[in-house]
């Protein structure tokens, strides 16, 4: 009778064993890392059919400093997928951590390293430290179903295997990370179905695990070609955004918007938000008061405070302003340039000028080919102004029109092919210089420039 006893209850134990393993929750995409800081990170997981999530982490090489973070499963997003946000804290700077995923009790395995690093401790101590990040734009991802006729828009995955595989220390996403179809902009499932299927693609999985990701949004990722402020579902596409990416705010309480700032050694990023409070490309400037805006009141002024602030910290030398559309060149044509916005545009670069802000540089996308470009703001002041596209999609072939010609173009440095850039800050702190390399999805260099701080002086 005894023994019988046992044999059930060992019984019992494997069959509750086996009816939770059946029962655990599966990943769907990720884990992905957002934003980094000295003391705290983002770690980003979708999952499906989960209970809970647990998130056990510990400095690399002493496992007794363990710690675990468990969440029960949110309400499934409309389109299915339960998103998980963990903010370890009160971490130790400078630091490297290795961490393991558990869904409902079952460890997952991943065909690359979990770890994460936190922000060296450098200020007032020890020279800037040199950091390389990637920036890219137009993501395009192919689904025959849903797609137009024809020949697929996306054409190649190998950017992102060579992204993945760069070492850099982040990842920036400058806007059309992926496109709303005809058959998605028009509902709230359809917003969240594109960013769900998009995100599960498998070539981007390794990119989104060993690096920071932080981006900003142009139309094909906010709602439908060339989308403005009217944007019926904006309210949702800004909830689809906040979900999916991993940036340390957004917008201001009383300023919806996706904006934001981050430092990373000493430059300071302004991810910018040129859809929620755009005005139509054509609206006529004198109907709008003078104040035809692609950022609204509110958010420029924010920009402008903040490159202040930028300023006047010493430990800052670099500037990078992160935008949908290009700022620098005088062309609009088929892109949505601050050319079609010439008195905000005027008002950001002469308050640049006035207040002597240096090092700066603007990161864009949207035209479906890559550029540098610099532009004279004062009499002895300039600009720059990187623009990568496409990672994925289709290629412009705007050089047969009068943009080929564009002044502001530095010579050697257009690429019309899917490509991506790396961009290096490296030097002493007298000698600090931007490095731009643009690689191509053979993982061929197209172009190399090197601009010394002195020159953002």
């Amino acid at each position: 009778m005894k023994l019988l006893r046992v044999l059930a209850l060992i019984s019992f134990s494997v069959l509750g064993a086996l009816s939770s393993a059946l029962a655990a929750g599966s990943i769907l995409s990720g884990p992905m890392l957002g934003y980094r800081a000295h003391r705290e990170i983002f770690l980003w997981l979708e999952a499906k059919d989960a209970q809970q999530v647990t998130l056990d982490f510990w400095l690399t090489g002493k496992p007794e400093t363990k710690r675990s973070i468990t969440q029960p499963a949110p309400t499934p997003t409309p389109a299915g997928g339960q998103i998980f946000h963990f903010r370890p804290g009160l971490l130790e700077p400078g630091a490297e951590y290795e961490y393991t995923l558990s869904l409902d009790g079952v460890k997952q395995d991943f065909p690359f390293p979990t770890r994460f690093k936190t922000h060296p401790l450098w200020e007032w101590r020890t020279p800037a430290p040199d950091f390389s990040f990637l920036f890219g734009t137009c993501a395009y991802f192919n689904e025959p179903a849903h797609d137009r006729p024809g020949a697929g828009y996306g054409r190649t995955l190998e950017t992102f295997r060579l992204m993945g595989e760069s070492g850099a220390d982040f990842m920036l996403w400058g806007g059309d990370n992926w496109y709303y179809r005809e058959v998605d902009f028009d509902s709230t499932s359809g917003l969240w179905y594109r960013a769900q299927v998009t995100r599960r693609e498998p070539a981007l999985q390794k990119l989104f695990a060993t690096m920071p990701q932080y981006a900003v949004w142009d139309d094909h990722d906010y709602g439908e070609n060339d989308a403005n402020k009217s944007y019926e579902l904006k309210d949702e596409a800004l909830r689809v955004f906040q979900a999916y990416w991993g940036n340390p705010s957004s917008g201001e309480a009383d300023n919806p918007g996706i904006y934001t700032k981050f430092r990373w050694s000493d430059a300071t990023f302004f991810l910018m938000d040129n859809r929620w409070h755009r005005d139509g490309d054509h609206l006529d400037a004198a109907a709008a008061a003078g104040r035809k805006t692609q950022y609204g009141a509110r958010q420029l002024d924010w920009l402008k405070q903040g490159l202040l602030a930028a300023q006047e910290n010493k430990n800052c030398n670099f500037k990078f302003i992160v935008t949908g559309g290009q700022v620098v060149t005088d062309f609009a044509g088929a892109s949505q340039s601050f050319a079609y916005y010439p008195e905000e545009r005027a008002e950001l670069l002469q308050f640049i000028a006035r207040h002597r802000i240096t090092g700066v540089i603007f990161l864009s996308g949207d035209v479906h080919f890559t550029e540098l470009a610099r532009r004279k703001i004062s009499d002895t002041q300039w600009v720059y102004e990187l623009t990568s596209s496409p990672l994925s999609s289709g290629v412009s072939r705007q050089n047969v029109t009068e943009h080929a010609a564009d002044p502001y173009r530095v010579p050697g440095t257009q690429v019309q092919d899917q490509n991506f850039c790396q961009v290096r800050i490296a030097g002493p702190k007298e000698a600090r210089e931007v490095i731009i390399t643009s690689i191509d999805k053979q993982g061929a260099v197209r172009f190399t420039h090197k601009i010394p701080l002195s020159e953002l002086q």
